[in-house]
């Protein structure tokens, strides 16, 4: 039997200067990452060794270095993310990636815009 096994970061919060006015990219905003990461962590759940799973702390590291790459569409930051994300994790088997510009500059009482990739291999 095959098992599905998914490595989850909640809503990792970062300052960045992502955005397509000037004023975004100079003060800044705030923004949410989550991530669903399919990765085959069987062994790790008879071996008790990080070396056999996806390691969620070099995961928050690369997003963390993604996100201090100002760009203006988030759809551009979602895609560096997950092809840094492959790039440095081959084994990952899919991703779903939400990003959220929590105060975006549109006259709405809202919690967020953002944008959602979904992604498997």
């Amino acid at each position: 039997m095959e098992t599905q096994a998914y490595i989850r970061l909640e809503k990792l919060r970062f300052r960045a200067f992502h955005g397509v006015l000037p004023q975004e990219r100079t003060v800044g905003g705030d923004f949410e990452v989550t991530l669903r990461i399919g990765y085959p962590w069987q062994q790790a759940m008879e071996s008790d060794d990080v070396a056999d799973t996806l390691d969620y702390a070099a995961v928050y590291r690369l997003v963390r270095c993604e996100m201090a790459v100002p760009s203006q569409l988030l759809e551009h930051v979602a895609g560096r993310i997950v092809k840094a994300l492959l790039r440095d994790f081959p084994r990952i088997t899919s991703i779903d990636l939400w990003l959220t510009k929590l105060t975006p500059p549109m006259g709405a009482d809202c919690e967020g815009a953002g944008v959602e990739l979904h992604w498997e291999r």
